[in-house]
């Protein structure tokens, strides 16, 4: 079910996307070589309890895992796309880095990622990155009151696909609210004109995943969670909470790093 909310439930929604933004940023701040990413995961913690809030990613076991998942950040580097479980992996100059956070505060969540470049990246990478962010924007742009979901489907992809990137195949946005994956979902790729339409309440966040090698297939690591491309090329991650409004999309977790 669909569930649309109330102007004091997005904002509500906002006030836990404000923790993600700043969470995000100090993580961003702190990622440096040499640096773990299990230490970028403990200072997420610290802040995120500082803030009253509880992080949503700890302990989260959909039925599709092999066990619940352990950290509070996932810290994807490289040709790891999403879900990379933070622990000892030291950060190297030139790594990508990808770091995705989900809060909970006063029962309501949101949900945000980037991705950067450890030092001085290549030229490549900064590209993939920037690439990522404006599909983002596309997306977020075609989020319109009486727009379809099948809009902003087809904003994300064009960018993505005009920039010669895959994009992770089986995976995209969803709805956020009083859980951290609600209905509806929310593709990277579709046909304009088609789908859900745009209501005002309705509280969705927009992610790209797009792959360097141009291909969509993936593989999942031996630990369950971490999913890596299947060609070994690299892969950025982009990701807002909106709230359709009658007077344009709003960004929830506005003020998050974007590379």
């Amino acid at each position: 079910m669909i569930e649309l909310k109330t102007a004091s439930e997005v904002d509500a929604c906002a006030a836990a996307g404000k923790i993600v933004a700043d969470v995000l940023t100090a993580v961003r701040a702190h990622a440096k070589p040499g640096v773990t990413t299990g230490e970028l995961d403990r200072l997420a913690a610290d802040l995120i309890a500082d803030a009253g809030a509880t992080p949503s990613f700890l302990g989260y076991h959909p039925s599709w895992a092999p066990t619940p998942y352990p950290g509070v950040i996932c810290a994807s580097v490289n040709d790891a796309i999403v879900h990379g479980i933070p622990g000892t992996q030291r950060l190297r100059p030139g790594d990508l880095l990808s770091v995705d956070l989900a809060v909970h505060l006063d029962g309501w969540c949101a949900d945000a990622a980037f991705s950067t470049v450890i030092g001085e990246g290549a030229p490549e990478d900064v590209a993939l990155i920037e690439t990522a962010e404006r599909a983002l924007a596309a997306g977020i742009a075609a989020a319109q009151a009486g727009a379809r979901l099948g809009d902003i489907a087809h904003a994300i992809g064009t960018v993505v696909r005009g920039g010669g990137y895959g994009l992770l195949a089986d995976h995209g946005g969803h709805g956020v609210g009083r859980s951290m994956h609600e209905a509806p979902s929310v593709s990277n790729e579709g046909r304009p004109g088609r789908g859900l339409v745009l209501r005002p309440g309705l509280v969705i966040a927009l992610e790209p995943m797009l792959q360097a090698g141009g291909a969509d297939s993936y593989r999942h690591d031996p630990d369950g969670w971490t999913i890596r491309t299947a060609d070994g090329s690299r892969a950025a991650h982009a990701e807002h909470t909106i709230a359709i409004t009658e007077d344009g999309p709003r960004v929830l977790t506005a003020g998050r790093p974007d590379c």
